[in-house]
């Protein structure tokens, strides 16, 4: 436990310079020479779609209003069983089309490829259900430039956050192969037609501590680990890569956790092929997001996110503790195996050491305050501190209550949601073990009016 403390205090540190760095270029930074159709690089912006009839036609509508040069969207209709298809054929007035499609990745059977007749960047593809692995792999199969980024179905993009994410792979020249940028909470944000109106902060508490959550994720562990080269997931909710790259590792993998496995092939295709290519995590470009509001779906969400954890590891535990990797071999797969994986485990342990003793007797009090301070720091103090982080730097919450409100949550953490998420991910080790698969269903309320 202290060497997780001390690792994890370490990415703080790094985090901090970096957002403060990077937080004090953006001020300055002139995004609008991105706009440059000679200076960018043209994206195809991806979107799989399954029974996303409550949020895909206001993504859409975000995707359509980005400030960015050259890009054209393709959503892909994984084979939904609801109104998807019939809304998007609506809104957008698509028109079947006859294109010929290289199926240079295999994918499930294409039903048929539409055009919107209002805006002629933006198509629509009906295929047979395959998961969202499938979908991403038949969009990369139709896609025309020689990036895309992939965008969940019940997303909200802010408008300039392609010019950000795209910043590091047009300035490396070539060098930077993929990027990812920051993931937020839209519950309680007033979004409508597709853009964030206002920010908010929704009054349920499950949704408060994802919001906390999200930040030390994103903004204290993919920073801290991004700076050295160390970043084995970009989240499949918002994140760009070259097309030329992902083929040639053979495309999307039919895994629960599909966008981590990818980047952790990346990782090892670039490093078997000696090359010095690097994948980024930048801060600031900011994808919205609807986040599980009742305990059942969120545990279904942990427990999916722990098994597809489980399987990036295991496809590639040759990986581990090999120094043919470098610091993605003896750094970064021994994070994810020992302190993400089977991290739970232990924390449920010391949960438990510490109740059946208070009960039972037999535990020094010095311990016990040890392992209970231990347990805050873990649990609630990075917690706090990523929460002032998001208020020093990037400032995405306009109202002081909403930071009041994110800092006194924040504290209450170690004491009912960390122990919570702790048990669903242990339930997921099992699941494992049992050898269970699929996503489970999720339930969506859709965040735009």
């Amino acid at each position: 436990m202290g060497f997780v403390i001390l690792f994890y205090l370490f990415m703080l540190l790094v985090s901090l310079f970096q957002v403060r760095k990077n937080y004090q270029l953006d001020n300055t930074e002139p995004y609008e020479d991105l706009l440059d159709v000679s200076y960018s690089k043209p994206l195809s912006i991806l979107v799989p779609a399954y029974n996303e009839s409550l949020g895909i036609i206001p993504s859409v509508r975000s995707l359509l209003s980005i400030e960015y040069p050259q890009y054209e969207i393709i959503v892909i209709n994984d084979g939904s069983k609801d109104d998807t298809m019939e809304k998007l054929i609506e809104e957008f007035q698509l028109k079947k089309i006859k294109k010929i499609v290289k199926q240079k990745l295999k994918t499930k059977e294409v039903k048929g490829i539409y055009q919107s007749s209002i805006y002629d960047y933006l198509f629509v593809i009906d295929k047979e259900n395959g998961g969202k692995s499938d979908a991403l792999n038949v969009g990369i199969n139709v896609c025309t430039y020689p990036y895309f980024c992939s965008v969940d179905g019940d997303s909200i993009l802010e408008r300039d956050a392609f010019l950000k994410v795209m910043k590091p792979i047009i300035d490396s020249d070539g060098d930077v192969i993929a990027t990812g940028g920051s993931v937020r909470i839209a519950n309680g944000s007033a979004i409508e037609n597709g853009s964030i109106m206002k920010v908010g902060l929704s009054s349920n508490p499950l949704v408060i501590m994802q919001v906390i959550e999200y930040l030390r994720a994103f903004l204290v562990g993919r920073i801290g680990l991004s700076r050295h080269n160390l970043l084995l997931i970009v989240s499949g909710a918002f994140g760009v890569f070259s097309k030329k790259w992902v083929m040639d590792a053979g495309g999307y993998s039919h895994t629960v956790g599909e966008d981590m496995e990818l980047v952790v092939r990346l990782h090892r295709f670039i490093k078997e092929k000696k090359s010095n290519k690097k994948i980024v995590y930048v801060a600031d470009p900011v994808c919205w997001t609807e986040a599980p509001e009742e305990m059942t779906f969120l545990k279904r969400q942990r427990n999916r996110w722990h098994r597809g954890l489980f399987e990036s590891l295991w496809m590639h535990r040759s990986m581990a503790f090999n120094p043919k990797y470098g610091s993605i071999g003896m750094v970064s797969m021994p994070y994810f195996i020992f302190i993400e994986f089977l991290g739970p485990v232990v924390e449920l342990t010391g949960y438990l050491y510490i109740i059946l003793s208070f009960f039972l007797g037999g535990m020094n009090e010095e311990i016990a305050l040890l392992l209970f301070l231990l347990f805050v720091i873990y649990g609630s103090i990075y917690s706090m501190l990523a929460v002032l982080m998001e208020e020093w730097s990037l400032k995405r919450y306009p109202k002081a209550r909403h930071i009041v409100v994110l800092f006194f949550y924040s504290l209450t953490e170690t004491f009912w949601y960390r122990p919570l998420t702790i048990i669903w991910r242990c339930q997921g080790i099992l699941d494992v073990l049992r050898k269970k698969r699929g996503w489970g269903e999720m339930q969506r309320k859709g965040v735009s009016q």
